[in-house]
C-alpha cells in the first residue's frame, strides 16, 4: 500500500477487513467458500477449516472480496499484488546464539552459507525444521549483563572494600522493590522499555514471583493479561479458576497461566497425563507444533472426563491452551532472568555510582548509551565528574565521594591506543604538571593532534592553569597557527631535543641542544555557556559542566513540564478521551523544513531539555505560524495540547467504535514564545525577605554588591521581619534594578539567613 501511494487510512481500512486470526492466509480469504454450505465437494470452507463464521468477520471479508473484485481502483490492484506477495521470504536473520552439533562434517548433511553479520558459517534450514537433518541446535546465550555485573563488584570491592556475593542476593530486598515500584529501572536486565516500566509503576510487585511472572508475559501475546494479573494483584478483578482444582498451580498468578509447567502440572491433575505426556505437551506448545497437540487433545478429554470433569469446561481449559501455546514460555527460564534482573536491580539502588560507572564502561564504544547512561546518573543525583587527563582512567571509575569519573575511552575520537599511553605515561612518572609538561612526556605518534583536540574540547584540559578552552583553539593575529598546534609543535621540540641531549653523552653533536621557548597561549573570550556546552556534548555525549537551560531555570521551572513526561500526558489522554494542554521549554536541537508529497511546506523541530527531548512537526497553519522559530540553539517555551491526530479523527466520523490508543493523540503547539521575553513579560523583580536581627553594615554591602552585578530593569523589594517584635514591613528601593535570574537567587541565599523569591 506504501509503495503504490494508497493513502494511510484506506490501507489500515484493507488490513482491518482480513480477519485477525494467527496464519489466516489471504488468498483463501479471497476464494475459498465461507460457510460448509458452500463448499463443493472435497473443499474445506473458512467456517470449517479456520472458524471464522461470526457475522462481522462474514461481512468483512465479502467487503473485501467486493474491493477485490473492482479492478482499476488503487485497493483492488493493492489486494492483488498483497496476494503475490504472500508466503514470500520477508528478510533472513542469524539467531544470536544458536548452533549446530552435527556428528559429520556440516556441509555432508545441511546446505550452508556465509553472511555478513556472522564469522560462522549459516545453515540454509530454519531452526525449526533443522533438527530432521540428524543434528542438534543449541542455544549458547552470552550475556553482557553478566559482565557489568562482574565490573560493578570490582568497582565496589576497590573502593568501599565489600565483597559482595551476587548470587546471595536478598530476594526480599525491599530497596530493589522499591526501585521497580517507582519504575526506575533504566539500566535493569529485560525491564528497561518505556511499557515495561509503566507497568512496574502499576504493579508495585512486592515479591520475587511478581518480578518472574512479568518478565513472562512482557512478550508478544501474553502482554495483553498483564492488566488482568496487575488488577487481580490489587484487588480489582476477581480472581476466578474454570475448575476448582487448577486453584493449585494457579495461584500464584492471581488464575492467569503464565508458564508452561502450569500447563504441564494441570495436564497430570486434570487429564491423568503422565510426566512423559506432559513433557511432550511442553515441547508440542513450545515448538507450536499443531499437529501433535490436536493428538494430544483427545487423550487429555478422555482423561479428564475419566476424572468426572464437565466436557463444556475442558474444552475451556484446552482452547485456552491452544492460544497459550502461541507464547508458552518456561518459569525454569524466566526465573534465571528475573534473577539476574533483580541482581542489577539490587546494585543500581545499593550502590548507583557503582553500577551506573559499569553500564557506562561496557557502553563506552556508543555515544547514544553513554548520553543515556549518563543521563540517568545525573537523574539519579549522581554526580558525573567530566574527564581529566590527570584522573581519569581509561574506563569509568568512581572516586571516594561516590562521583562517576568519566573515562578517558569514553571521549569521542581519543582512540584506545592514546588513552592507553596516557595512562601509562601518568602511572610511570606522576601526573603532568601543564599542557606543556603533557605534551612533552607523551607518545606523540600516538597521542595525535585529534586526541589533543577532543580533549581540549571535552575539558580533560581543565586541570591546567595554562589556558581555558577556546583559547587551545585560537590564533595570533597574522598567524595560522593554534595555540594547541603550538603545544604539540613544543612537545615534540621538547622530546627531540631530550633525544638528543641523550645521544650527546655519547659524543654526539650538541647543535640541536638549544632551549625551546614555550608558547603563550593567545589573548581571546572564554566560550560563551551555549558554544562550550555544544562542543563538549559533541565529544562526551552529555552537557557535563551545566546545561544550556541554566540562564532561564526559573522561567522553566515556573512555567513548565519535564518534556520526559510527556508520554505520561499523551496515555492520560488515551485513557480519558479528552486534549489535555501542556507547557514544555527548552534548546531548539534539530531543526527541519521540507515539501509533503503534495507539495505542502511542513517543519521539524527537535527540543530538548534537563529531562529528554521531544520531537514534534508542524502542519498546515502550524508551519505559517510558527516556521521562524525552526532554528537550532534557539531557546523556546511551547504551550501546546495533545488531541487527536487529524487522521483519526477522520477515521472516528465514520466509525465512532474504532479503537483510540495513545498514540493517536499528537502534541499541536498552540503558541511558541523565545524564553528570553518570557522573564521580561512574567518576572518584574524579586523579593528579598530577612530578619531585623540581620541587619548590619556588612551585611547591607554584601547584599547591595551581589544586587549591582546583576543589574537589568526588574525591581527589588525588602521584607523585614522580627518574630520577638513583631515586626513586618515591606518596602520596595528605586536606586537598583535587577535581572531577575536563579543566579541571582543562588548568589543571594549564600549571603545568609534570608528568604529570596521571583516576582
Amino acid at each position: 500500500a506504501r509503495v503504490l501511494d494508497l493513502p494511510l487510512a484506506d490501507s489500515n481500512g484493507l488490513a482491518k477487513l482480513v480477519p485477525d486470526k494467527p496464519g489466516i492466509n489471504l488468498g483463501r480469504v479471497l476464494h475459498a467458500p465461507i460457510t460448509t454450505k458452500e463448499a463443493k465437494e472435497g473443499q474445506k470452507s473458512l467456517a470449517e477449516k479456520e472458524g471464522i463464521d461470526d457475522a462481522e468477520t462474514v461481512q468483512n471479508i465479502k467487503q473485501l472480496r467486493e474491493i477485490y473484485g473492482q479492478i482499476g481502483t488503487l485497493a483492488s490492484e493493492v489486494l492483488h499484488e498483497a496476494e503475490i506477495l504472500e508466503g514470500s521470504v520477508r528478510g533472513t536473520g542469524i539467531h544470536a546464539a544458536g548452533l549446530i552439533i552435527a556428528p559429520a562434517d556440516l556441509s555432508d548433511l545441511i546446505p550452508v552459507a556465509v553472511a555478513k553479520d556472522s564469522n560462522l558459517l549459516v545453515t540454509q534450514f530454519e531452526g525449526k525444521v533443522i533438527e530432521d537433518a540428524g543434528v542438534i541446535k543449541m542455544d549458547f546465550l552470552g550475556l553482557k549483563t553478566l559482565t557489568i555485573i562482574k565490573n560493578t563488584l570490582k568497582i565496589i570491592k576497590k573502593n568501599k572494600g565489600i565483597d559482595i556475593v551476587i548470587d546471595d542476593v536478598d530476594l526480599e530486598d525491599q530497596k530493589t522493590f522499591e526501585l521497580f515500584q517507582r519504575g526506575e529501572t533504566e539500566g535493569v536486565f529485560q525491564f528497561e522499555s518505556p511499557g515495561m516500566k509503566k507497568y512496574m509503576k502499576e504493579l508495585k510487585p512486592d515479591k520475587f514471583g511478581d518480578i518472574i511472572a512479568m518478565n513472562a508475559l512482557y512478550r508478544p501475546g501474553p502482554i495483553a493479561y498483564i492488566p488482568n494479573y496487575i488488577n487481580r494483584k490489587h484487588g480489582r478483578e476477581e480472581i476466578v479458576y474454570d475448575l476448582p482444582e487448577m486453584e493449585e498451580y494457579l495461584k500464584d498468578t492471581y488464575g492467569i497461566t503464565v508458564y508452561q509447567e502450569q500447563v504441564m502440572l494441570l495436564s497430570q491433575k486434570i487429564g491423568g497425563f503422565t510426566k512423559g505426556q506432559a513433557d511432550v505437551l511442553r515441547k508440542a506448545m513450545g515448538k507450536k507444533d499443531r499437529k501433535t497437540l490436536d493428538a494430544l487433545k483427545s487423550d487429555f478429554l478422555k482423561g479428564a472426563q475419566e476424572k468426572g470433569h464437565p466436557a463444556d469446561k475442558l474444552e475451556k481449559i484446552w482452547t485456552d491452551w491452544e492460544a497459550f501455546a502461541q507464547y508458552a514460555f518456561n518459569k525454569s527460564h524466566s526465573t534465571c532472568y528475573a534473577f539476574v534482573a533483580f541482581q542489577t536491580a539490587f546494585l543500581k539502588s545499593h550502590y548507583p555510582s557503582e553500577y551506573m560507572a559499569a553500564n557506562l564502561t561496557n557502553e563506552k564504544d556508543n555515544i547514544e548509551k553513554v548520553t543515556y547512561f549518563l543521563e540517568e546518573a545525573k537523574r539519579m543525583g549522581v554526580k558525573v565528574l567530566g574527564p581529566n587527563v590527570n584522573k581519569s582512567d581509561i574506563l569509568f571509575d568512581v572516586d571516594q565521594d561516590g562521583s562517576i569519573i568519566f573515562g578517558l575511552g569514553g571521549i569521542k575520537g581519543t582512540g584506545e591506543a592514546a588513552t592507553q599511553a596516557i595512562i601509562e605515561e601518568r602511572g610511570e612518572n606522576g601526573p603532568f604538571s601543564s599542557i606543556f609538561d603533557f605534551a612533552s612526556r607523551v607518545n606523540l605518534r600516538t597521542v595525535n593532534k585529534k586526541t589533543f583536540e577532543v580533549l581540549a574540547q571535552g575539558g580533560g584540559f581543565d586541570c591546567f592553569d595554562d589556558a581555558h578552552r577556546a583559547q587551545y583553539f585560537a590564533t595570533e593575529p597574522n598567524e595560522n597557527m593554534t595555540f594547541l598546534e603550538k603545544v604539540i609543535k613544543f612537545g615534540a621540540g621538547t622530546q627531540e631535543s631530550k633525544n638528543s641531549k641523550q645521544q650527546s653523552l655519547f659524543g654526539g653533536g650538541g647543535a640541536n641542544n638549544l632551549e625551546i621557548p614555550t608558547p603563550k597561549p593567545p589573548k581571546t573570550e572564554k566560550w560563551n555557556d551555549l558554544t562550550r556546552l555544544r562542543l563538549e556534548k559533541d565529544v562526551v555525549g552529555i552537557y557535563l559542566s551545566g546545561h544550556p537551560l541554566d540562564q532561564f531555570k526559573l522561567e522553566y521551572q515556573r512555567f513548565c513540564k519535564p518534556i520526559n513526561e510527556l508520554a505520561e500526558v499523551q496515555q492520560r489522554c488515551a485513557k480519558e478521551k479528552r486534549s489535555i494542554e501542556v507547557t514544555v521549554a527548552g534548546i531548539v536541537t534539530n531543526a527541519f523544513t521540507g515539501q509533503t508529497k503534495t507539495g505542502k511546506p511542513y517543519g521539524r523541530l527537535s527540543i530538548e531539555d534537563y529531562e529528554g527531548s521531544y520531537e514534534m512537526a508542524l502542519f498546515g497553519n502550524d508551519y505559517v505560524k510558527f516556521a521562524n522559530y525552526l532554528i537550532p540553539e534557539t531557546f523556546l517555551m511551547i504551550k501546546g495540547n495533545f488531541d487527536l491526530d487529524f487522521r483519526k479523527k477522520a477515521i472516528l466520523k465514520d466509525n465512532p467504535n474504532e479503537v483510540v490508543q495513545e498514540t493517536d493523540y499528537r502534541f499541536n503547539p498552540v503558541d511558541i514564545q523565545l524564553l528570553s521575553e518570557v522573564k521580561d513579560k512574567f518576572f518584574k523583580g524579586i523579593k528579598i525577605s530577612f530578619p531585623v536581627e540581620e541587619l548590619s553594615l556588612d551585611f547591607i554591602d554584601k547584599v547591595e554588591a551581589t544586587l549591582v552585578q546583576h543589574q537589568g530593569a526588574g525591581t527589588v523589594q525588602f521584607k523585614l521581619i522580627s518574630q520577638k517584635e513583631n515586626i513586618n514591613v515591606d518596602f520596595k528601593t528605586s536606586k537598583i534594578k535587577v535581572n531577575p535570574s536563579s543566579e541571582l537567587v543562588k548568589e543571594l541565599q549564600l549571603i545568609g539567613n534570608l528568604m529570596v523569591e521571583v516576582v
